[in-house]
């Protein structure tokens, strides 16, 4: 940015010069001064007018490039300002990202442990049924003897 302000105004400057000496060369002034055509006071209308707006305009590039002085350390102080704000701004993307990925991961691990404790509980449940099934064979296959044993005592 500071290269481009620089040639700029190099390129103003450049401008005004090239103006000031092609109109202010003595060959011109000779083209003006031996046109038989143009009275005396004409040229010299020609020439303060022209000299005028040469200052004129000299004095636009001052105050140009005095503004551009001037606000050269305001327009730096804003890009850093700009650039400080930009990089809080990927900072706090870059936060909000890991913040996302760290709730990604815990609710991935919450529904990990509820699935384990979901496979426990399935796991006990169907111990506690198979043991209620032995138990409840046990209990049978004892009735069932207690009724063979009475009905051989019925018999003797």
């Amino acid at each position: 940015m500071l290269n481009r302000l620089l040639r700029v105004k190099a390129w103003l400057l450049l401008i005004v010069l090239a103006k000031a000496l092609s109109i202010n060369s003595p060959a011109y002034a000779q083209i003006i001064q031996t046109n038989p055509q143009q009275p005396e006071s004409f040229q010299e209308r020609m020439r303060q007018q022209q000299e005028q707006q040469n200052q004129r305009t000299q004095e636009r590039f001052n105050e140009t490039l005095l503004r551009q002085q001037f606000q050269q350390p305001q327009l730096q102080q804003q890009l850093r300002l700009q650039q400080q704000q930009f990089t809080q701004q990927q900072q706090e993307l870059i936060r909000q990202q890991q913040l996302r990925l760290q709730q990604e991961q815990l609710r991935q691990q919450w529904q990990n442990f509820t699935q384990q404790q979901q496979l426990r509980i399935q796991q006990q449940q169907f111990r506690q049924d198979q043991q209620i099934r032995q138990q409840q064979q046990l209990r049978l296959q004892e009735q069932i003897r207690q009724q063979q044993l009475r009905q051989q005592n019925n018999n003797l």
